[in-house]
């Protein structure tokens, strides 16, 4: 089971037949990019490669910040490139829905959700890139979801 708030807008994708009403609610969500920077406190560039996102054209980094509750992580992100809308627009996504959420629903989340968002006709560069995206953040949710248990 993934975060309810990625289900719901997955359903609401599959419902979006037309490509250029695809392309303005992608670009509408990058526009809000700078609600999901990674802050200057928590990180400033030169960003740690540890950080950064494998394969992505755009320079997209991610953050998984300590949250609230420890069942739950909080993500972050950057993108360098200023004409990297695509990954801006999935880094919104992915904090919009999975920051907060269950742990286990956040590791749940599988790469093909990039297919679903942004449809099939998306480049395999940027998909490759787009994927990374959701790795990072699931794998931020398995290595929290792995202390937890060894701390147990």
């Amino acid at each position: 089971m993934i975060p309810s708030k990625l289900d719901e807008l997955l359903e609401d994708f599959s419902f979006i037949t037309d490509r250029n009403e695809r392309i303005a609610w992608l670009i509408d969500a990058a526009d809000r990019f700078d609600e999901v920077r990674v802050p200057p406190e928590v990180a400033a560039p030169p960003y740690d490669e540890a950080h950064r996102v494998p394969a992505c054209e755009s320079d997209a980094f991610v953050w998984a910040l300590p949250a609230d509750s420890k069942d739950t992580l909080n993500f972050r992100f950057d993108v360098l490139n200023p004409q990297g809308l695509s990954a801006m627009a999935l880094a919104v996504i992915l904090n919009d829905c999975c920051s907060g959420a269950p742990l286990q629903q956040v590791a749940a989340i599988p790469q093909d959700i990039v297919l679903a968002i942004f449809g099939r006709e998306v480049s395999m560069g940027k998909g490759q890139g787009l994927m990374g995206l959701v790795t990072m953040v699931t794998h931020a949710a398995h290595e929290q979801l792995g202390s937890q248990s060894a701390e147990a």
